[in-house]
């Protein structure tokens, strides 16, 4: 469930008219309900009630400092992947030790920073990530908290650019050479080994690679208990899917159930790292049409209506050939046109969709890109010098902007000629 919904042939976000925001903050905009952001946090942490456990957002997903702040406040924390998101959380307010790191190419700035920030969790990639994180914290005086991230080779059934479970993928250490990593991280003076941890991919919509990964890391718990080695966190990361079109991703609660029924016997806190199942379908990103044309050629014409949002603003559709539902802010009987949806950047692969079927539009038109809360913004990017857009929270019937516009000055913010 998410609170954009049609009154009267108008695209609401919660009690504010979108049409409203986009008259007084300008398009391209990002648009996110607090309500839905709040509802989907308390549904996924709620289904984890009867255990120990922690949600760590994943900061990646949707990094603006006011939607971190909401889930801190909800009793969340983060998952961050470098040095700029851990600033992010803490900046928002995030408590440190709620905070976990993963990624596999930690700097050794950035291990120092997160050290002296006192988190909870570095999840350990490789041996040498191992090495490098001793030797920092023996600099420090201190013992780094770790978990080492297990690649279990389970195939999560989604995407390939978003699988990272697999042998093939970068992250992770192969399940078979953990063992001997752990006991020679035990025997590591400034290394505090807690826990164990394991992510198979974003946009799941199958709950079976979760309990595949999940059986897996019990039997390595067990043989790491047989070796001594007692842990006091399983980090099972993220991943639920999200409905984009016609996906039918796992309830929470479903999720849930399943998860908990297989921690059967599992004395640890668990620690969850949701992103694209809290703010997909709390964002949109709201574009306005520019011009629309057609090219006559020599099969059949096609057509085009081109926006003021691009690939630099949405990269989904062009990265992945990801599908967003896209429709009028403003409800219209015109008839369906199958059309591309691009935007002016000078790429052939801007577009944030091929061949969709739209009611025709006209210039000055509001288009609604639905489900944009994850990845959105955050992957956006200055290419072709465009100014990053604006981000709006709703909260009721009042909005806040969260992020300014960019100006054209910001883009050569630091730049000089020598």
């Amino acid at each position: 469930m998410n609170h954009f919904i049609s009154k009267d042939g108008e695209l609401f976000c919660e009690q504010v008219a979108v049409a409203e925001i986009a008259c007084q903050v300008g398009t391209p905009v990002y648009i996110y309900s607090k309500a839905t952001l709040t509802r989907h946090f308390q549904a996924f942490d709620e289904a984890f009630a009867s255990i120990r456990h922690l949600t760590c957002f994943a900061v990646k997903a949707c990094s603006n400092i006011a939607i971190l702040n909401l889930f801190a406040g909800l009793g969340g924390g983060s998952d961050i992947v470098s040095g700029g998101e851990l600033y992010r959380a803490l900046r928002a307010g995030v408590d440190p030790r709620r905070i976990i790191y993963s990624g596999v190419g930690k700097t050794e700035a950035e291990l120092r920073y997160a050290l002296e920030s006192n988190i909870l969790l570095f999840n350990v990639e490789s041996a040498q990530e191992l090495e490098r994180l001793q030797q920092v914290a023996r600099s420090m005086g201190v013992a780094a908290p770790v978990s080492f991230r297990i690649n279990p080779d389970v195939d999560p059934h989604t995407h390939a650019y978003i699988s990272t479970g697999l042998a093939k993928n970068k992250f992770g250490i192969p399940i078979a050479e953990a063992l001997a990593l752990y006991i020679q991280a035990e025997g590591m003076e400034h290394i505090a080994v807690q826990g164990v941890s394991c992510h198979i991919g974003s946009q799941l919509t199958l709950i079976a690679p979760f309990i595949e990964a999940l059986y897996k890391l019990k039997l390595f718990v067990k043989k790491l208990a047989d070796s001594g080695i007692v842990i006091q966190y399983i980090d099972l990361g993220g991943g639920v899917g999200i409905t984009y079109n016609d996906e039918q991703p796992p309830h929470p609660q479903e999720y849930g159930e399943a998860i908990i029924k297989e921690l059967q016997g599992v004395d640890a806190t668990i620690i969850f790292e949701p992103g694209r199942v809290l703010v997909g379908n709390a964002g949109i990103l709201v574009t306005e049409v520019q011009y629309t044309k057609t090219n006559q050629g020599l099969e059949a014409a096609k057509k085009f209506v081109v926006v003021d949002a691009a690939m630099n603003d949405l990269t989904r559709p062009s990265l992945y050939g990801a599908y967003h539902a896209i429709a009028p802010v403003r409800a219209t009987a015109a008839a369906l046109e199958v059309v591309d949806i691009v935007g002016p950047i000078c790429e052939t692969g801007d577009f944030l969709a091929k061949d969709r079927a739209l009611p025709a539009v006209a210039q000055g038109d509001l288009l609604a890109v639905m489900s944009a809360g994850a990845y959105g913004f955050s992957m956006s990017s200055n290419y072709n010098s465009r100014p990053r857009v604006a981000e709006v929270l709703v909260d009721g019937n009042q909005y806040h902007i969260i992020r300014q516009r960019e100006s054209l000055a910001d883009l050569i913010n630091g730049e000089q000629i020598p």
